[in-house]
């Protein structure tokens, strides 16, 4: 406490006494002049957030505590939150309040002890997010493999999106651009961010409203170049974070460098290490692109062969299992059929797919992106054509050969020897297993087997009798 104060506390006489508020005003004039500006460590308890913005705790150790206010202006520059029990540094001024006698410490700024504030807002957030479930992998979306339409999210100024145009201009041209400006850096950049993600959502929903299936956001990067926590800060605002989770277009984060990591990263479908990287992704390069339509169609190939070949496997079974000539004739002309069908399907497969191949190679050196957009569309529509015609004519023959074979066996059943015995009949047999016809062949005391519907009996003639 200053001098002049003391001096005016104790010079005093009973017939000039100060008034309460005269006092109180006194000390109020002294304190927020000598502590205009002070740090203050403590631990934070009773912390309370108003409906108002304010932020109202006490600060305290093991000895003493002091009341803080925190008001709205000031606490939104303060990118943690508090909670009861963190240890903090305080900077700001005491301020009386003359109504009740209390004073306060007014907080313009708060630092966490120990963790920087950002590493501890960004921790604080991650485990927020990921308790709701926001980074769970079934959320994850499938990029899609030939977009048509990547939207961006991104500074127009940046080497972001430069480096995105160099790499897909490189790779492909088939793949088009849609810029969602944005400042990726700065106080505002976290609201311009989340702006731009719906601004392509809105873009992509009406395209489908109105059948402009060419004007549709496929997929959609979101990023900047490198450096250091706070430039990249935007990318860990919940604001953002939320608006990524929320968008119907699939999402692939692309912030900075290899190393670095941010909430985006997490919540986002897809994470590329750097904006180029997401712009390889999301374009395939135009030789790629042919040799996996060499690779689908030798795939494709290999397939109908050994769909065939097992139906004509099955087919040779059936045959070689039936006892009747006519049947067996009638399962070998149904392998012949198979057997053709397998050679014009191959043929016409062949050239199908020698067509194809030489029209995506022409398309990759001539065609425009729409033009060869349309080829391998065209392509993939009689790969699917193909299989189809492959399926129904196996199962069309397999059927076939299934219902000779069920009637080959109804026949055999019917005229099968079970069948008479199981009418009463009996079939004889010598000691050699010979079936007896006559009983001429026979002679008294030879022994003989009688097999039953069910069972056997071993016999002996007694007695012959011939008719």
């Amino acid at each position: 406490m200053s001098q002049p104060l003391l001096a005016s506390l104790f010079d005093q006489t009973e017939r000039q006494p100060l008034s309460v508020s005269e006092l109180t005003a006194q000390i109020r004039g002294e304190l927020e002049k000598r502590f205009f500006t002070i740090w203050v460590e403590g631990e934070i308890s009773n912390y309370r957030a108003h409906g108002s913005g304010h932020w109202y705790f006490i600060l305290k150790d093991e000895f003493a505590q002091l009341r803080a206010a925190c008001y709205r202006s000031n606490n939104q520059r303060i990118r943690f939150r508090l909670e009861d029990g963190m240890q903090v540094r305080a900077r700001g001024r005491l301020n009386v309040y003359e109504q009740k006698g209390e004073y306060q410490l007014v907080v313009e700024s708060l630092e966490p002890v120990g963790a920087g504030a950002l590493q501890l807002a960004f921790e604080q957030t991650k485990r927020r997010l990921q308790a709701e479930g926001l980074f769970a992998p079934e959320l994850k979306r499938a990029i899609p493999i030939f977009p048509r339409r990547v939207g961006v999210v991104t500074s127009a100024s940046g080497a972001a999106i430069r480096d995105i145009l160099n790499v897909i201009a490189r790779r492909t041209r088939t793949v088009h651009i849609l810029l969602a400006a944005a400042r990726v850096q700065g106080e505002s950049a976290s609201h311009e961010i989340v702006r731009a993600i719906r601004f392509l959502n809105d873009h992509h929903q009406r395209a489908l409203r109105d059948g402009d299936l060419d004007a549709t956001v496929d997929v959609m990067i979101v990023g900047r170049g490198g450096g250091s926590i706070e430039d990249l800060w935007a990318f860990n605002e919940e604001a953002v974070a939320r608006a990524i989770r929320s968008s119907t277009i699939p999402v692939i984060s692309a912030v900075g460098h290899e190393t670095d990591f941010t909430i985006a990263d997490f919540v986002a479908d897809l994470r590329a290490a750097t904006p180029s990287a997401a712009a390889e992704i999301v374009a395939t390069h135009e030789s790629e692109l042919c040799s996996r339509l060499a690779g689908l169609s030798a795939t494709l190939a290999r397939s109908i062969q050994y769909r065939i070949a097992d139906a004509r496997n099955q087919v040779h079974e059936l045959a070689q299992s039936t006892a009747f000539d006519a049947v067996a004739a009638r399962l070998h002309d149904a392998v012949a059929s198979v057997d053709a069908a397998d050679y014009r399907l191959r043929s016409a497969i062949k050239t199908s797919l020698q067509d194809i191949h030489r029209r995506v190679n022409a398309a990759a050196h001539s065609l425009s992106p729409v033009q060869l957009r349309s080829v391998v569309a065209a392509g993939r529509a009689r790969f699917d054509s193909l299989k189809r015609l492959r399926d129904n004519a196996i199962a069309t023959r397999v059927e076939a050969a299934k219902q000779d074979f069920a009637k080959a066996a109804a026949a055999l059943d019917a005229m099968s020897p079970l069948k008479v015995l199981e009418r009463g009949y009996a079939i004889a047999q010598d000691a050699q297993g010979q079936i007896i016809r006559e009983a001429s062949t026979m002679s008294v005391g030879d022994e003989l087997r009688l097999r039953l519907w069910k069972g056997t009996l071993d016999c002996r003639v007694e007695q012959t009798e011939t008719e």
